[in-house]
């Protein structure tokens, strides 16, 4: 995590000579890269907030989850790619989405748009983390650009963090709301 963090990617070979270790040997113990890529993917996904999923109803328990989730991607948005271009195996992360499918199936939503409704909050929830990374001044208008509009908006903007977090939790909020209203239930609250 270390190494991804630091440079954005990793080799087999880097990875080997940071962990002192010969290649051959790292080979004997994960499955090539995409082995190491999944020993990532446990590493991130056992800091993010599960038990959630067994304490609360769908419109509770799948914000928290993706806040959570948010949280851990934001501290490691150089992992990100990595992990959303490949293909999930780990036992955590495939729980985690079992009882999320579970959750919104007993809240009547059809298991057959579980997968819909669950790609659409993560692809979102992957873009805030990665706007929690971004520099605080995210749109510069240029001297002599006409944007009084936008400029008004940009100007009623908190810093980047308070911008981020407002962001996230009206899409978050606007997302589970249609949901809800597909459902015939509460609006989700957060």
């Amino acid at each position: 995590m270390d190494l991804v963090d630091e440079t954005g990617d990793f080799t087999v070979p880097e990875l080997s000579r940071r962990l002192g270790v010969t290649a051959s040997s790292l080979y004997h113990h994960v499955d090539g890269r995409s082995g190491v890529i999944e020993l990532l993917r446990e590493q991130v996904s056992a800091q993010m907030d599960t038990e959630i999923l067994d304490q609360a109803a769908w419109d509770r328990a799948i914000p928290a989850f993706f806040r959570s989730y948010r949280a851990v991607f934001a501290a490691h948005p150089r992992v990100v790619p990595l992990l959303t271009t490949t293909t999930i195996r780990s036992p955590h992360v495939l729980a985690a989405y079992d009882r999320m499918v579970h959750l919104l199936e007993e809240a009547g939503l059809p298991v057959t748009r579980a997968m819909e409704v669950l790609t659409a909050v993560e692809s979102f929830m992957v873009g805030s983390a990665l706007d929690l990374a971004a520099p605080d001044v995210m749109w510069e208008i240029p001297e002599g650009v006409e944007t009084p509009r936008l400029a008004e908006a940009l100007s009623s903007q908190r810093d980047g963090l308070h911008r981020a977090e407002a962001a996230f939790e009206c899409g978050l909020r606007m997302m589970l709301t249609g949901v809800a209203a597909e459902l015939g239930s509460a609006i989700p609250t957060g």
